[in-house]
């Protein structure tokens, strides 16, 4: 198992390198990082690094909103993009209803009459819809080159929630789902943001926003979106310019999020549910789900459960502030999904029981466990000296070796012994410690063989001031993580 490891060179410059497979000389890289109290310039970059985003914020809404159109279809209406200079528009399927014939209206104002020239198979929620009159040269959004896009990523989704043409939401790609062709993420996504697109800092598409988790009929966004990527959109684009698209929707259903949560107890009893034409229905793949909810305290480790012999369980749990703390589908072994995770924050956790698998019909048991509990007799609360969720991404400072980090401070005391804990459900996390004078102190890769979280525990030798940097073991990783020191 290879790990990084700091060097503090005579010039005073931090380094990176591998501890397996270099030599002494190529072990020192720069870091371009001039001196050892430099872990701490990147605070004084803030400023700066928020007049950029705010930048590529507006880039992205004034290059791509032109093409972005209000579809109106029966009584419903929708989002689309437009991928042609004739005028194919790119949307849902349930955004149509089954109608044949839709007013498209452009951001500019202009309205035309657009004639469905094509549905996604085998329950695909895509549609193709063109404008008519198409010697015209209408606003185009690019496609994002295939395999392009990457958690941690910002995204950035335009839309008509609620009817309100052109609304921007921020945020980030928080999941790929490579077997579902789904991008989860946190921008802001509401009803009639469907069939719009999720863009990158390009402003070039990666998805097709589609549907969202929601705690009830009238709750909205929670902070967890779905989009089909759109690498899972080119066979249907390309079907429907040869003229061999399906020209009836197949399987595709609305949004059905109406069911709202039920309460589970830590260390209750066994709960059991079932996913049927009850639950809340995704039109990503028309998969039933049923809503949970728990009460827990931070630093509390517990173990979520979901059995059953009838569907593949999978399991996703959401934090209070409604991040993705997990999700699992075969952790239990065979079918069943399980989840475990030490609490981030106190607060109502929301949990997801959902199948793998397209209709999954069947019953199912689901628990939730204190594990500490379990293993011993109760102590007294953790007292936290830091608490901290963020996210590996593009904006970050970067080590030598391409790899995103953030850093963060605490006080200690000589002889006070600390554990630094980061786990996330993205990426291979690594940790450093590091002195006022910008030595390494300690750094950790795997607890161990079977827990790729990095935790470490160490006495440190003085009063003053402690550098804390969360880092992947991977360059190319990003994604959410939580940090605690106790």
């Amino acid at each position: 198992m290879s790990c990084k490891f700091l060097i503090q060179t005579t010039s005073g410059v931090l380094a990176v390198g591998a501890a397996i497979g270099l030599n002494a000389f190529s072990a020192i890289i720069s870091i371009d990082l001039l001196e050892p109290n430099s872990w701490r310039q990147k605070h004084s970059q803030s400023a700066w690094a928020q007049d950029v985003d705010e930048e590529i914020s507006i880039r992205v809404y004034q290059q791509a909103s032109p093409a972005v159109v209000t579809i109106e279809a029966g009584n419903g209406s929708g989002s689309g993009s437009i991928i042609t200079s004739n005028g194919l528009v790119l949307t849902n399927a349930h955004v149509l209803g089954g109608v044949r014939t839709v007013t498209v209206r452009l951001a500019d104002g202009r309205q035309f009459q657009g004639d469905v020239v094509g549905y996604g198979e085998r329950g695909l929620d895509l549609a193709a819809v063109q404008i008519r009159g198409g010697t015209r040269e209408f606003p185009t959004i690019r496609i994002a080159p295939p395999g392009t896009v990457r958690v941690g990523q910002r995204a950035f989704a335009i839309g008509n929630p609620f009817g309100l043409q052109g609304t921007f939401t921020v945020g980030i790609v928080s999941r790929i789902d490579l077997n579902r062709g789904l991008i989860q993420t946190d921008a802001a996504i509401n009803p009639g943001n469907s069939g719009g697109p999720l863009l990158n800092r390009n402003g070039e598409l990666v998805g097709v926003n589609t549907s969202i988790f929601t705690t009830g009929q009238n709750a909205g966004n929670i902070g967890i979106g779905f989009a089909i990527a759109t690498d899972e959109a080119r066979p249907f684009i390309t079907s429907v310019q040869r003229g061999t698209a399906a020209q009836v929707a197949t399987g595709t259903s609305p949004n059905r999020s109406g069911r709202p949560p039920e309460a589970l107890t830590i260390d209750g009893p066994i709960r059991t549910g079932r996913l049927d034409e009850n639950s809340n229905v995704l039109p990503l793949d028309n998969s039933f789900f049923n809503l949970y909810t728990f009460e827990g305290q931070a630093g509390q480790q517990i173990a979520i459960e979901m059995v059953s012999n009838e569907i593949d369980s999978y399991l996703i749990v959401l934090t209070p502030d409604s991040n993705d703390l997990g999700h699992d589908n075969n952790g239990a072994g065979g079918q069943n999904a399980r989840l475990v995770a030490t609490l981030p924050s106190t607060g109502i956790y929301l949990v997801v029981a959902n199948s793998y698998s397209t209709g999954e019909l069947g019953s199912y048991q689901i628990q939730v466990t204190n594990l500490a509990r379990r293993r011993q007799t109760p102590q007294a609360p953790i007292e936290f000296i830091l608490q901290e969720q963020g996210s590996l991404g593009p904006g970050d400072t970067i080590l030598s070796d391409y790899s995103f980090f953030d850093s963060y401070t605490f006080s200690g005391k000589a002889g006070q012994q600390v554990t630094i804990s980061l786990q996330s459900p993205d990426f291979d996390p690594y940790l450093f410690l590091v002195d006022e004078a910008g030595n390494l102190l300690a750094e950790n890769n795997d607890v161990n063989e079977s827990d790729y979280n990095s935790k470490i525990v160490f006495t440190l030798p003085l009063d003053g001031s402690y550098e804390v940097i969360a880092n992947s073991a991977d360059p190319a990783e990003q994604g959410f993580y939580t940090l605690m020191i106790y």
